[in-house]
């Protein structure tokens, strides 16, 4: 009997340990697939933040060019093309956009956005893996799922808020911390007089996605938080009836 008992809460331990995996998984997919999103879904963005910081008067060159230099730069960060070398027309010449510290540091953010993508091809590996066996287990997936759902939603909530503060606080600061983060070299400060890329995107860009990205990160999570809340729901009206 003392053996079922011991057994039966290991059980439940490991069970609720796949839960919390499995949904720090969904949430950790959510992030990228919010990056993902926010980048490539609609490309007019990218047009509306052109003509908010008037990158066209900085690089002397037209919206249409623009905006085809920024599908062929975006297709090479997700590993559509080989090369970052886009031939275009910029203070009345016909020359490649980028130049070779481009090339480089944009590798780097290529590498960073894959590395992403297959981030979140594991963690729904991860997600899908326990369920499977919480379902072989014949877990309680109605309060299991939920629970660890709403507990690292909070963590993931926390985080998220604390990033958005010190974005509005002092975004520069985020921004270059970031870069320390992710990059060990410091090629990635560009001079506008020089560069083309810095001049077509400026700081204030990247805090738009930025906020752009949250938003629909949040959306998501909170569409996921409704779904989650349905179970208890329908238990509590069960009993009542």
């Amino acid at each position: 009997m003392e053996k079922n008992v011991k057994k039966n809460t290991a059980m439940a331990k490991v069970q609720c340990l796949a839960g919390v995996i499995l949904a720090f998984s969904v949430i950790a997919a959510v992030l990228i697939t919010s990056f993902e999103i926010a980048m490539y879904s609609d490309f007019s963005v990218y047009q509306k933040e052109y003509e908010k910081y008037d990158v066209l008067s900085e690089l002397d060159m037209t919206m249409e060019d623009a905006m085809y230099v920024t599908h062929e730069m975006m297709a090479y960060l997700r590993g559509d093309r080989d090369t970052l070398s886009v031939m275009t027309t910029v203070e009345g010449e016909e020359q490649d956009f980028f130049n070779e510290q481009d090339r480089f540091h944009m590798a780097e953010v290529r590498d960073l956005f894959i590395g992403g993508l297959n981030i979140r091809t594991g963690a729904c590996i991860a997600a899908v893996l326990c369920l499977i066996f919480l379902l072989a287990t014949r877990a309680d997936i109605r309060k299991i799922i939920p629970r660890s759902y709403h507990a690292a939603l909070g963590i993931s909530a926390a985080a998220a808020a604390l990033i958005g503060i010190a974005a509005v606080i002092d975004f520069n600061a985020l921004f270059v911390q970031f870069h320390h983060i992710f990059f060990d070299n410091d090629l990635w400060l560009f001079d506008p007089a020089t560069d083309y890329m810095i001049r077509m995107l400026p700081e204030g860009l990247f805090y738009d996605f930025v906020i752009r990205i949250g938003v629909i990160f949040l959306g998501i999570l909170a569409v996921l938080l409704v779904f989650s809340l349905i179970p208890g729901y329908l238990s509590k009206k069960k009993k009542s009836d």
